[in-house]
């Protein structure tokens, strides 16, 4: 799911709402018009609005309370209008305004589901969820995450969802994520964009690609209407992306469930495409229970802990992989284990700091028993970037040289219009040659964003050109190298609906091969007919950054703000997110962010840059790919992290030395 927040500080003003139009946008900054896609052609369908609650004929419009919280239409404030629906009488975090859209809502459209969230006093967060039902059994789908709101400015919330299942409940809600207080929900749409019949006279990727099976990552939503067409038609490989996961397989101990996931298999088993299992063992999305002793305690590293935690892999292996027999042809049995700012390249996830090595070996000893015919793949990201490539190389060879039973390293693949280079993907797949492991690529898309600080109303056209010769380069070289690849597989099925709209910072994407509108892109082009493509331009993307940069520009040349929140928080754990931004007029090249915890807070992962921690004191440093950020951009992390007795956010923050502005 997309997920798109916007601030009000005002009422309703007739730039938001113009901004609301922009479908699927999610942050949006200036842009020099040559640059830019030109806006929606005349021709192009409109949105069909299916739902508008704007509380303005005094009614509360078929809105109902989660359990016995109160609603009535108010006039103390409102965002559009004169009135609003006040939401009064919580009792928890999840009581809030619910709205039924069963009969609303068809099953396989996309909706762009839009609220405008005040709380009545203080400050929170807020989420907008659907909630579906299916013979007495109910599903919670978040559409928007955790979203700051208080009491002093009106907060849109905008996400996207299809719903991909028979139901007979379905509503859309609202719900705080810790207090308790009021909230005032206003001018509530929801609305899709009629879908397009796929390009049925284009050539099949997986017709012209013939060397090695190509596949797309996808969800429930994905095989219903013309996206099941899309995916039929040019793709002879899935992977589900969330469905096989830890958390939607086993979400209580020993409670097995395939709902999710059964859908997607019966759908290649139809068509006859080949599935990839992802992931079995994964530091994130796995339930918390799963770390917990017996007593429901943290565990630490002791020898009882490293048994009951081995034996639930062994368990949860053996259900899920012997579930699906020798339909799963190839399994991610491990996925992203490496950290190559640590001293050994290994991942500090609780599978290792209480099982060391040995999670690695029950994961793929135990598959291969269970699923003796499938392909067991290790699985991880940047592993163009030599520090990362040489540590996996390393860990495949020294645990093959044990006998475990590692059949093939995949490589993810999430690059961008300008990394990495060809030179350095080529040099990825020459490491692994002649260790007897096939080579997958298994999460393959191209972002059109260089830096975080980026973000586009409309993909420029440039971006676009450049992307499409990425794609014709990439798969060229895959092409070469097919005596060591055994499958391609894109981490989504078009732009409507990827995983980079929202990370690492929420704006919208445009990844793939397929439009948001289902249409072949010059990058569809770029893999199956290059001469299609179009005249070369000159992108407008900076060369490539090299793997490591020594910081040349102090922040002190620019002036740099720091941006620190709390993005999701559970007893003793929490997940943060901190953003810089160069608030000057010269490039930070290289930078060092520092900062003081002081209430026992330890970083346990970090993402967009490595980590150390000495006591209190942490000090991050950029990775290759946003080692610049140009002035007035901005660049941001994210960790997850533990805290025992509070949880304070940093008082000061420093880049290269120089104190930033906290804002």
């Amino acid at each position: 799911m997309t997920v798109t927040a916007y601030v009000s500080a005002s009422s309703k003003g007739t730039q938001m709402r113009a901004l609301a139009r922009l479908a699927l946008a999610t942050l949006v900054v200036a842009a020099p018009l040559t640059a830019v896609v030109a806006a929606r052609a005349a021709d192009d369908p409109v949105p069909v609005t299916v739902l508008t609650s704007d509380f303005e004929d005094d009614t509360v419009q078929g809105w109902t309370g989660r359990s016995a919280e109160s609603l009535a239409v108010s006039a103390t404030v409102a965002h559009g209008g004169t009135h609003s629906l006040a939401v009064t009488g919580r009792t928890a975090a999840w009581n809030g305004p619910s709205l039924s859209v069963l009969g609303t809502f068809e099953k396989g459209t996309a909706y762009t589901i839009s609220a405008w969230v005040r709380l009545a006093e203080g400050a929170d967060n807020a989420r907008l969820s659907v909630e579906r039902r299916t013979d007495g059994t109910a599903t919670y789908e978040t559409v928007v995450g955790d979203t700051a709101v208080d009491a002093g400015r009106w907060v849109q919330l905008t996400g996207h969802y299809t719903l991909a299942a028979d139901v007979d409940f379905l509503a859309v809600y609202v719900e705080t994520a810790a207090t308790t207080g009021g909230v005032y929900l206003d001018d509530v749409t929801a609305s899709y964009v009629p879908a397009l019949p796929i390009q049925a006279g284009i050539p099949s990727v997986k017709d012209v690609v013939t060397e090695f099976p190509v596949g797309a990552a996808i969800t429930g939503a994905e095989i219903t209407t013309v996206h099941g067409d899309l995916l039929a038609k040019h793709f002879s490989s899935v992977t589900p992306g969330n469905a096989l996961k830890w958390d939607a397989t086993e979400p209580a101990e020993n409670s097995f469930t395939y709902a999710q996931a059964d859908p997607l298999i019966a759908f290649a088993e139809a068509h006859a495409m080949a599935v990839r299992g992802h992931t079995l063992v994964w530091h994130n999305q796995t339930p918390a229970w799963v770390f917990q002793d017996a007593n429901g305690a943290t565990m630490t590293a002791t020898a009882e802990n490293k048994a009951l935690l081995l034996a639930r892999l062994e368990n949860h292996i053996r259900n899920v992989a012997a579930h699906y027999g020798d339909t799963i042809g190839t399994w991610d049995v491990a996925n992203e284990v490496i950290d190559e700012s640590q001293s050994d390249g290994l991942r500090r996830s609780s599978w290792y700091t209480i099982t060391g090595l040995d999670y690695l070996r029950t994961a793929f000893r135990v598959a291969r028993e269970v699923a003796p015919h499938a392909t067991l793949c290790i699985n991880d990201y940047n592993t163009n970037v030599a520090t990362k490539r040489d540590a996996l190389f390393n860990l495949v060879v020294k645990l093959k040289g044990e006998g475990v039973p590692i059949d093939c390293v995949g490589h993810q693949m999430h690059v961008n219009v300008n990394w990495p280079s060809i030179a350095d993907t080529e040099a990825m797949l020459r490491k692994f040659e002649g260790i007897g492991v096939e080579q997958q690529i298994t999460e393959m898309d191209v972002s059109i964003y260089t830096g975080s600080g980026e973000s586009f109303p409309a993909p420029p056209a440039d971006r676009l050109l450049a992307q499409a010769y990425v794609y014709r380069d990439m798969f060229a070289l895959f092409r070469r190298y097919r005596a060591d690849l055994t499958s391609v597989t894109l981490w989504g099925l078009a732009d409507d609906n990827t995983w980079l709209d929202t990370y690492p910072v929420a704006r919208k994407d445009a990844p793939l091969l397929f439009d948001t509108r289902l249409q072949a892109k010059s990058a569809y082009w770029g893999v199956v007919d290059p001469s299609k493509i179009g005249p070369s331009a000159s992108p407008s993307v900076s060369p490539s950054v090299p793997a490591s940069v020594s910081p040349s520009v102090s922040a002190s040349a620019g002036g740099c703000a720091v941006t620190y929140r709390v993005t999701g928080s559970w007893t003793g754990g929490f997940q943060g997110e901190v953003k810089i931004a160069n608030s000057g007029t010269a490039v930070i090249s290289g930078w060092k962010l520092g900062w003081q915890f002081t209430g026992g807070q330890t970083i346990a992962q970090l993402w967009n840059g490595s980590v150390t921690q000495s006591g209190g004191a942490v000090t991050v440093t950029n990775a290759a790919w946003n080692s610049a950020i140009p002035a007035g951009g901005a660049t941001s992390i994210g960790f997850l992290g533990s805290w025992t007795g509070g949880n304070p956010a940093p008082a000061a923050f420093t880049v290269n030395g120089t104190t930033c502005t906290v804002l």
